[in-house]
């Protein structure tokens, strides 16, 4: 599995979603997920499966060092000692000793970012985490986080697709060696009907899905697509035989705009 480089963590570079997953369906996804070569699996306490992935992680029989296993501290445990009290509810729930990766789920200006992050850094001193980062953060706050964190901050996890242009975002990124990691990386499936994707897939005999997948993976970003179909899940890693060529990869990133956002929420940050 490839993998992207970011201060530090080395993060398999397709992943599964778990979000909306839950129950017997979940712990089967991952568990297959993880038969069939996947290496990265994500939660989050507001996703209430932590114990739905835990459970597919061991019946999947692939060593636990050997999975990245992401989870997200949800904004009302922002609190220094309320995040270092439900990190450690969700390993209970996981039944880990650690997760590979722990993430801040999205701003919260109720709590200033400076103790949330010292929370979070001292999470990893305590070993609940191998890696800390941020989620749904803008520009100017992933510059703040870069400031005020006391321990390397490993990615921002935001929704990146062909319809939403994330330049600002993946330049901020880079600039700081944080990895991008896109989650609903196929617009929950809309990117199956868009005519540049179709026509590209044809060359390739891929789905427009896999074009999609294929053209984050070229800019180096990590990419987590959640699917319920367990034929579905191979069809994502399928990704890995082709390159795109900088004409097409220009066709998709023309698809952009500011205004294609799927996920925003009233909580949300003024975006960029």
């Amino acid at each position: 599995m490839q993998t992207v480089e970011a201060n530090g963590a080395s993060i398999p570079a397709i992943g599964l979603g778990t979000w909306e997953l839950r129950g017997r369906t979940c712990a089967r996804l991952v568990e297959q997920a993880l038969r069939l070569g996947y290496r990265h699996i994500d939660t989050a306490q507001m996703y209430e499966n932590e114990r739905d992935v835990g459970e597919g992680v061991r019946a999947s029989g692939v060593r636990r060092p050997d999975v990245f296993v992401t989870t997200k501290v949800w904004t009302t445990h922002f609190a220094p000692n309320d995040l270092l009290r439900s990190t450690k509810e969700s390993l209970v729930h996981l039944r880990m000793s650690e997760v590979d990766l722990l993430l801040l789920h999205w701003p919260n200006p109720q709590v200033p970012l400076e103790e949330t992050l010292g929370g979070l850094a001292e999470a990893q001193r305590l070993g609940l985490t191998r890696h800390i980062g941020i989620s749904n953060f803008t520009v100017a706050l992933i510059e703040e986080a870069v400031a005020k964190s006391p321990a390397p901050l490993v990615c921002n996890q935001v929704e990146y697709h062909p319809y939403l242009d994330q330049a600002k975002v993946l330049a901020a990124c880079g600039a700081h060696d944080l990895a991008l990691v896109a989650y609903s990386p196929v617009a929950k499936g809309r990117v199956k009907n868009a005519e540049v994707l179709t026509r590209i897939a044809a060359r390739y005999r891929k789905t427009a899905a896999q074009i999609c997948l294929r053209w984050l993976i070229q800019q180096g970003v990590v990419a987590i697509p959640r699917t319920s179909k367990i034929e579905r899940l191979s069809e994502n890693l399928a990704i890995f035989d082709f390159d795109l060529t900088d004409e097409e990869m220009g066709e998709i990133f023309a698809m952009g705009t500011r205004g294609g956002r799927i996920v925003d929420f009233g909580f949300a940050p003024k975006w960029d």
